[in-house]
């Protein structure tokens, strides 16, 4: 399958998650400090991003619960985050200039996480 998540290791024995398609990330964590953290993020993310709805800050646009959302960054391009319902942001993408393609990730994101592999690479 080409969509799978990665549990990586990071500096001072934290962890992360990456979401992948092929050998590109898509999205990534925060870093956190025990696997299993790392470990719910993904398992919350199976659950809650299929529906999930896409918030388009650019357009002012207001959100509540488990969402993506669109931003705009500094140098006028576009970025896609996962929210959970408590309002922290889960993972996050790189930026694109075309907000078009922001969209099309966290879509990505939302179709094929159900069902993506997971690797541990810790």
């Amino acid at each position: 399958m080409p969509h799978k998540f990665k549990i990586v290791e990071r500096k001072g024995g934290q962890f992360g998650v990456q979401f992948l398609y092929n050998s590109e990330i898509m999205v990534w964590s925060e870093s956190y400090k025990s696997k299993s953290s790392a470990q719910n993020c993904i398992d919350s993310m199976k659950k809650n991003t299929p529906g999930a709805p896409i918030v388009d800050l650019t357009k002012e646009e207001e959100g509540s619960g488990y969402r993506w959302e669109i931003a705009g960054s500094k140098d006028g391009q576009f970025y896609n985050r996962f929210v959970a319902s408590n309002g922290e942001t889960m993972v996050r993408s790189e930026t694109y200039t075309d907000k078009r393609n922001a969209i099309g990730c966290a879509e990505s994101v939302s179709k094929n996480s159900p069902d993506a592999a997971i690797e541990d690479e810790s």
